[in-house]
């Protein structure tokens, strides 16, 4: 937690100055703008104060917990507009990741019973399948299936509960299958340890030996791959929610890049930092609680 300190400190100052120095302003491509009027509202916004100077006064408002106004959202607060679509975001996030969690980790531990047969050819080939396809292929080859053919979900927005399947499963399914291909190696290595040569020795069953003494060691490698991906799962959901139309976090830095909405583009970069810091230290705990050797070392 310590460490999360600087490396959010770096990040909010690399965001900073990168989109400083990115050409074009935030007012750049509005209407045109007499010079007076121009000048009054950079004064306004202190832009026309040296960028040493507006580093300093985003220092002292990032310490008290404020963004700064946005440039294009007038009357707004970078905070507040964060806040209000930050639950849509969390809920797609999370729904990707547990749709991604149950389909790769049976699909892996599956594949991992009988190596190089048909019953590990077909959930690797269905992996390899998701890791190749964009979530820009899978996103409208389900809206054609589900939504136009079959019509049981809408092609888009984000008004009933079933207006989540769809999002959730275009951004699960290119998680899932790297989840399994982990899931079958962790399992292919587990079985070959002596407690489970033991456990076998003491006259368990294949099931329990397999999917209770065997599960448990083979979830790590994927417990450490979750932590980053659960980030990027918020993080990288700009493509699904402006396919879906979801009101989400991710339109809102795709469209403050455009517009050059300094303070937008630097609080959501800060945000998915401190999202990406806090999902790794929650894969930390939940490795030491699976593996109680992580404890002393």
């Amino acid at each position: 937690m310590l460490e999360a300190v600087p490396v959010l400190l770096v990040v909010a100052t690399l965001a900073f100055f990168l989109a400083r120095f990115a050409p074009g302003g935030p007012f750049d491509e509005d209407r045109a703008l007499p010079p007076a009027v121009k000048a009054q509202i950079n004064a306004h916004y202190g832009l026309d104060k040296p960028l040493a100077e507006q580093y300093v006064r985003f220092l002292k408002n990032l310490s008290c917990g404020e963004l700064g106004p946005s440039y294009k959202y007038h009357g707004w607060n970078v905070d507040e507009l964060i806040a209000d679509r930050i639950p849509t975001s969390l809920a797609l996030g999370a729904g990707a990741l547990v749709f991604a969690l149950l389909v790769g980790i049976p699909l892996g531990a599956v594949a991992s019973v009988k190596p190089n047969s048909w019953l590990d050819r077909i959930p690797t080939g269905i992996a390899t399948l998701g890791i190749c396809l964009p979530t820009f292929v899978v996103g409208p080859l389900l809206i054609l299936i589900f939504s136009s053919y079959l019509g049981w979900f809408n092609a888009s927005g984000w008004n009933s509960p079933s207006d989540f399947v769809l999002p959730a499963v275009t951004l699960g399914l290119a998680y899932a299958a790297p989840v399994a291909r982990l899931m079958r190696g962790a399992m292919l290595e587990v079985r070959t340890q002596d407690y489970m040569k033991t456990a076998k020795a003491k006259g368990l069953s294949p099931a329990r030996i397999y999917f209770v003494h065997g599960l448990r060691n083979a979830l790590l490698p994927v417990v450490t791959y979750i932590g980053p991906t659960a980030a990027g799962l918020i993080s990288g959901s700009f493509v699904v929610e402006s396919m879906f139309n979801v009101p989400g976090l991710g339109q809102f830095f795709v469209k403050a890049a455009f517009n050059r909405d300094f303070t937008m583009i630097v609080g959501t970069v800060l945000f998915y930092a401190a999202v990406l810091v806090a999902l790794n230290l929650i894969a930390e705990i939940v490795l030491v609680k699976l593996n109680p050797r992580l404890k002393y070392e």
